[in-house]
């Protein structure tokens, strides 16, 4: 047989064995690639957490500084609010003083005792103003409800006009500077007229009981 007519049969078994292993060793990656696509997808999920991780401790961060741009804010706002408390406390005696002046200034026709009576209480006027216009005003008038939280009642006493548990007279006034209170005001709590007391209320029954 010619050698163009063994050109043309078939290959071998072996030859084709041999072809499809070639194939397969093209077609199968190399360990070294995968190894390699094993690393990255590690590296990037190892990145990703990195970033997450930063992106937490970046809202952490903006959080507490915006927390301590509150905490200075308020800081700022209280001390121009109460900054003068102590200030405050000294002038509400000079107050009470010329109010006591004012009360002290004897009637007469005196036109010296007049003029000096409309001065003090001209002065007296101005700085009650002065005292408002920065937030100070008096607790603790009369007729108002007794409340402890800005008074301390010094005694009781009877009263037709004035309800029970309510101020009937002012000893001296309280103050407050905005919503804290400087000074509570000294005062005495009306109750009722016809109150009795219980130990008597018991002994006039128990007389009552011994007549019959």
């Amino acid at each position: 047989m010619s050698e163009a007519g063994k050109s043309g049969k078939s290959p071998e078994p072996e030859e084709e064995s041999d072809a499809i292993d070639a194939e397969v060793e093209i077609e199968a990656p190399a360990p070294d690639a995968q190894a390699a696509a094993i690393a990255l997808a590690e590296r990037v999920n190892e990145l990703e957490s990195e970033l997450a991780q930063a992106k937490d401790e970046r809202l952490r961060a903006l959080a507490e500084a915006e927390n301590a741009r509150r905490r200075a804010q308020k800081d700022r706002e209280e001390a121009n609010r109460y900054g003068a408390t102590g200030l405050a406390r000294d002038v509400v005696s000079v107050a009470d003083n010329l109010g006591r002046a004012l009360a002290a200034m004897p009637e007469s026709d005196s036109e010296a005792i007049k003029n000096l009576a409309a001065g003090v209480e001209m002065v007296e006027k101005e700085l009650s103003q002065a005292l408002a216009k920065h937030g100070v005003k008096t607790v603790g008038e009369v007729g108002d409800q007794f409340d402890p939280n800005t008074c301390q009642a010094v005694f009781e006493m009877e009263s037709a006009e004035i309800p029970a548990g309510h101020i009937a007279q002012v000893m001296q006034k309280g103050y407050m500077l905005y919503d804290r209170l400087i000074r509570p005001a000294m005062v005495g709590v009306a109750k009722a007229k016809n109150e009795i007391p219980e130990a008597a209320d018991k002994e006039s029954d128990n007389q009552v009981e011994g007549a019959a």
